[in-house]
């Protein structure tokens, strides 16, 4: 490859891998779910959505869409926002009851994934935490296909229609952890933006974060050629580090970030902006599905392990609750101060595409300038002035590292590696930031 961020490393990955869902993108496009089904040979499908959406009209388009096609459908709605392993088993059982040969997911990250990993234990039975990698579980292959999977999302931040991973809140340890398999990338998805039109401001913002944070992790990431060649190349994880598939959908939906979201949060009329920000998300999506994100996610989940009376306004979810978007980008201006000095020049190009001047600039600049531009991002859009502004303060710091440096893949995904006492460092950082 011409770029040099991707040079050859001895014992290093000389190859990398893209997988993608047949993708329709649109307004209107939900529309087209019962003949897209039909075409798929569809005819008993397991409908997942979260029981907000439930009674809506995103999921009532959805199933009369699929009944005017001739197709059975049943309703999984028992899905807690931001899905914890009784939601998963929850929906194994659902689907081993039903004799369906198909799924159709409608909803926010928490539906997509639900669907996922529900096909996984449904149709592959084991120890909950066998598929899940160290320090939580072995790491088992899954160990086949899963049912054929439509996927529709109705937020502009996850990207789950494009990814292969579900993110699980292991009720024991009451923190997250992601379960992948290439076998869990959905067949199809329909990207309606029009499912955003009715969205609050805080929570464009807090997917548009997410998405943000997706992009820029991937483009920063540890380049493919930095990890190890693998013997089977089935076996490759497609959380493989940057590479040039990856970089080309970040950059984009950086810039996107750029110019839409303080759009799309401040007026709910202005269609164009949002129709970006949905585009961007799958972007991000496509991003990272393909590269894996790094410190910024695995940081996240320490906030949302320790948080504590805390609730979001837009969200009708008990507290305590930080939605994830909201908990990545609390840290992220401190982590990208830490990471940039791994890859400063990838931080730049990274810093101009969100808009940062980056004129005469140094590599030692770079974490700085990124910092920056977030944070004002994070003004702009009204999000919680850093940690603090999600109930944590000084005394929380040591637990929050503790919680988080169990998270090591996204960890060796950064182009800086961070110990225990570097989290503690950056969460210090975090604490405020005006």
């Amino acid at each position: 490859m011409p770029c040099q961020y991707f040079s050859p490393c001895e014992q290093g990955a000389d190859t990398f891998t893209v997988m993608m869902p047949k993708l329709t993108f649109g307004r209107g496009c939900l529309s087209e779910l019962g003949e897209r089904a039909k075409g798929r040979g569809f005819s008993r499908v397991a409908l997942f959505t979260d029981p907000f959406l439930r009674d809506g009209p995103y999921v009532d388009t959805a199933l009369r869409g699929l009944k005017k096609n001739g197709i059975d459908v049943a309703v999984f709605s028992d899905i807690r926002i931001e899905p914890d392993d009784k939601t998963f088993i929850a929906a194994a059982e659902f689907l081993r009851g039903g004799n369906f040969d198909s799924v159709v997911s409608v909803g926010g990250g928490s539906s997509m994934d639900t669907a996922k990993a529900g096909m996984v234990y449904a149709l592959y039975p084991a120890e909950f935490t066998d598929y899940l990698g160290p320090p939580a579980g072995p790491g088992r292959p899954v160990p086949g296909p899963l049912l054929p999977h439509i996927a529709c999302p109705t937020t502009s931040g996850t990207g789950s229609e494009c990814t292969s991973v579900s993110v699980v809140r292991l009720s024991d340890l009451n923190t997250k952890f992601v379960l992948g398999s290439p076998y869990m990338l959905p067949d199809e998805a329909l990207v309606d933006p029009a499912c955003t039109d009715t969205l609050p401001a805080n929570v464009i913002a807090s997917t548009g974060y997410d998405l943000m944070c997706h992009a820029i992790e991937c483009y920063t990431a540890k380049a493919y050629t930095r990890w190890d060649r693998v013997a089977d190349p089935n076996g490759r994880t497609l959380l493989q580090g940057a590479n040039p598939w990856s970089d080309m959908s970040a950059r984009r939906a950086l810039e996107i970030v750029d110019e839409y979201l303080v759009r799309g949060v401040s007026d709910a009329t202005d269609s164009e902006a949002r129709d970006q920000l949905m585009w961007g998300a799958t972007l991000a999506g496509m991003a990272f599905g393909n590269s894996g994100t790094h410190l910024a996610h695995a940081m996240s989940y320490g906030v949302t392990h320790l948080m504590e009376d805390v609730t979001t306004e837009g969200y009708r979810v008990p507290s305590p609750f930080v939605p994830h978007g909201i908990s990545v980008m609390v840290s992220a201006p401190a982590i990208f101060r830490f990471v940039a000095e791994g890859a400063p020049e990838r931080h730049l190009e990274a810093a101009s595409c969100l808009g940062a001047e980056t004129g005469g600039a140094t590599g030692g600049d770079a974490g700085e300038i990124v910092a920056d531009k977030m944070i004002r991002l994070m003004r702009d859009t009204h999000a919680p002035n850093g940690l603090s502004g999600v109930g944590f303060g000084p005394k929380d710091i040591k637990n929050l590292a503790a919680s988080s440096i169990r998270q090591t893949r996204a960890i060796n995904n950064a182009p800086r590696i961070a110990d225990q006492r570097d989290m503690e460092n950056i969460y210090s950082a975090a604490i405020s930031y005006w």
